[in-house]
């Protein structure tokens, strides 16, 4: 009988999906400059920050720069360049090194902005949503993904911590929207499978737990 109500539960509950979104993963990011460069839209953009990222992090893990040297040589090095570049340019009559009036465009602060805004809006309600046992297989699942979390990240300093974490901002996105599929199929799964066990210790155990009588609310 297990068997047959296990194969009824997967025809008729839906798998769920990881996100519970009908929208493409693009417009739920944004839909803008932020979104695009997540999802590699703009290669030279998200490829130029990658190796910008990688650089930097190289910089303070492997070669062991503190930051305030670093800000000082990366100064130096840059007003020299610029020197030797407008004296060589007042000499051969070419053009002078200019300043770029934007180096970043301000849509990107404005798009990063509200999708943080929205997104940690949307992550307190998941995690009152969660917290209060409405999806006790759920709930199991987001503790256990913390501690494992926390045990990986014990084995890490801040600098490094900070460096994955960028990582899989800009490669998790691109991989979830090219396997979206998969992904949801193989989340779906593993809630199925820890609904299933949960409904298996509810009956084999909670059920069994003595409860006394409710006592009726007196109406006036």
């Amino acid at each position: 009988m297990s068997h047959t109500s296990d194969s009824d539960d997967e025809i008729t509950v839906p798998r769920p999906k990881l996100f519970h979104h009908d929208e493409p993963l693009h417009k739920i990011l944004g839909g803008g400059n932020v979104a695009d460069v997540l999802l590699w839209r703009k290669r030279n953009v998200s490829a130029g920050l990658l190796v910008g990222v990688t650089l930097i992090w190289f910089l303070f893990e492997v070669v062991e720069y503190n930051f305030l040297p670093l800000l000082c040589h990366v100064s130096i090095t840059t007003l020299v360049v610029l020197f030797i570049w407008s004296t060589v340019a007042d000499l051969l009559k070419w053009n002078r090194p200019e300043i770029p009036e934007i180096i970043l465009q301000e849509s990107y602060f404005h798009d990063l902005a509200s999708i943080f805004y929205r997104r940690f809006n949307q992550f307190l309600q998941s995690i009152l949503f969660i917290s209060c046992g409405a999806d006790l297989p759920r709930f199991v699942l987001v503790v256990v993904s913390l501690y494992i979390l926390s045990v990986i990240g014990s084995y890490f300093n801040f600098v490094n911590s900070l460096y994955v974490v960028f990582l899989c901002i800009q490669t998790l996105p691109i991989v979830y929207e090219k396997y979206e599929e998969e992904i949801d199929n193989l989340v779906g799964t593993i809630i199925l499978g820890l609904r299933k066990k949960y409904r298996w210790f509810e009956k084999r155990y909670l059920n069994k737990i003595p409860r006394g009588p409710v006592k009726e609310k007196k109406t006036r």
